[in-house]
């Protein structure tokens, strides 16, 4: 049986996740890519294996802005098992790496038929509307700086590596501040030693010197995910 890597596929029963499985295609994650538009269904709910996505808003004219960010640890698509629902965000691939992808039909029948990874389904959902909650207080109210180290360490998470690919134009578009206000932000830390950063490729040196500098939504962030997903893990 392959190795599903995704950790929401890695907590099915044996013979369930062989089944859901079946049911899946590969799919490569391509850095840069759009897997879903704003205002539009999604055709595939995507259970990364490496690699992650950033799901990003737009609002009339202010910048780009990112509300969640899914790498192996969840699933984009966790709502298809609502129905038809279309997205507010659009789905970007942001680090680059490879994915189980599902249609929204087998994905809602294998639901309907796996009570296992219903249970799984339902908890990731929950635990992306709490995060998205999070991710717009902290937008609201931390400065730059806090919120780089956060999402930093975010992206470290997921691309389970000190180093990863990352540009300037893309952090402040992530974190929806002007691209000014990322450079002295990450200036700042490698100055003191916490970060490496050459032409878009970024080296965490000091994780705890990063985690004392990101905001309180990180640890809340991960607090939430263990509480929520292991509160009603399939058996």
């Amino acid at each position: 049986m392959a190795d599903a890597e995704n950790h929401l596929i890695q907590q099915l029963p044996k013979t369930v996740r062989q089944r859901f499985l079946d049911l899946c295609e590969p799919f490569d994650l391509v850095l840069s890519a759009e897997l879903s538009e704003r205002d539009k269904t999604l055709s595939h709910a995507y259970f990364p294996r490496e690699g992650f996505i950033s799901l990003v808003i737009d609002v009339d004219s202010h910048p780009p802005l990112e509300v969640g960010m899914v790498g192996r640890e969840a699933m984009l698509g966790s709502e298809l098992i609502l129905g038809l629902a279309k997205t507010p965000w659009r789905a970007l691939v942001q680090g680059a790496g490879h994915s189980w992808r599902i249609p929204p039909e087998a994905l809602r029948q294998a639901s309907d038929d796996m009570p296992e990874l219903r249970r799984l389904l339902q908890n990731t959902l929950l635990v992306r509307l709490h995060q998205q909650a999070l991710a717009s207080a902290c937008e609201r109210f931390h400065m730059i700086g806090p919120r780089l180290a956060r999402w930093l360490l975010m992206s470290q998470d997921r691309a389970e590596s000190d180093s990863f690919h990352v540009t300037q134009e893309f952090m402040a578009l992530m974190l929806g501040v002007r691209r000014v206000g990322v450079t002295e932000a990450a200036s700042e830390f490698q100055q003191n030693g916490l970060i490496e950063y050459h032409r878009g490729e970024l080296t965490v040196l000091d994780r705890a010197a990063l985690e004392a500098q990101a905001c309180s939504c990180y640890e809340s962030d991960k607090q939430l995910y263990t509480e929520l997903m292991n509160g009603n893990k399939a058996h």
